[in-house]
């Protein structure tokens, strides 16, 4: 049985549950700028691809809004201040983690999330579990490109041979192939199982319980 030394998490709808606190700082930004609300239905939709992404399909006209910069720049100050009031661990999470470092699994987190809000949610959530977490940043392609995710296994010493991957997204399905990773997709995240189906998922988790058990699973086969 091949043993695999770490998983690369996503953070946004994977380890947390942040869709409430985005969807308060999209319409906090919005409302000053008396454009319409959004519903937290349609930032389920619209997340996955980085904040700036998040916010063009928010603002009416996108980045041809000539406001467009001074409503991301107040998104971005408000949810500096408000990303932890409302958003939580998934169920079984804390125990996953605690599970995957009794048995020596190197842990990290790569996110489309600025990376001051990757670092503070870490800091806050998952100190004890020393995980290495890297944000969108200048300098780092986002995924999902799979740079981000070799800097993470780089900083853990772990080769992607010895690495899985685990999202919630179809951006999380590609940025595992591009980086040779396997896949295991959540289902307590942001899309549904069929799409992700169709982007080419094979590994599925419906709860936190399920993951080691799959991680076994993916141990046990000759190919990715």
């Amino acid at each position: 049985m091949k043993k695999y030394e770490a998983v690369v998490f996503d953070l946004d709808g994977t380890l947390l549950n942040t869709l409430e606190d985005l969807t308060d700082s999209v319409n906090a930004a919005l409302a000053a700028f008396s454009q319409p609300q959004k519903t937290i239905e349609q930032i389920r939709a619209y997340v996955g691809n980085g904040i700036r992404n998040l916010m063009k399909r928010c603002v009416e006209g996108g980045e041809e809004n000539p406001d467009f910069e001074k409503i991301f720049q107040t998104f971005r100050a408000h949810y500096k201040e408000h990303c932890m009031d409302k958003t939580k661990p998934y169920d079984g999470i804390i125990d996953l983690l605690q599970r995957l470092k009794a048995r020596g699994v190197k842990m990290a987190i790569v996110s489309n999330k600025a990376d001051f809000a990757v670092k503070e949610l870490n800091d806050f959530y998952f100190k004890e579990f020393d995980m290495v977490a890297i944000g969108e940043r200048e300098g780092i392609a986002r995924k999902p490109a799979p740079d981000s995710v070799f800097s993470a296994l780089r900083e853990l010493g772990v080769s992607p041979d010895q690495a899985v991957y685990a999202g919630d997204s179809e951006v999380d399905l590609e940025t595992a192939a591009r980086a040779g990773l396997p896949c295991i997709s959540v289902l307590w995240g942001f899309r549904e199982e069929e799409l992700l189906k169709t982007h080419g998922a094979r590994y599925f988790v419906k709860t936190a319980d399920e993951f080691c058990t799959v991680l076994e699973t993916i141990s046990q086969s000759d190919t990715v």
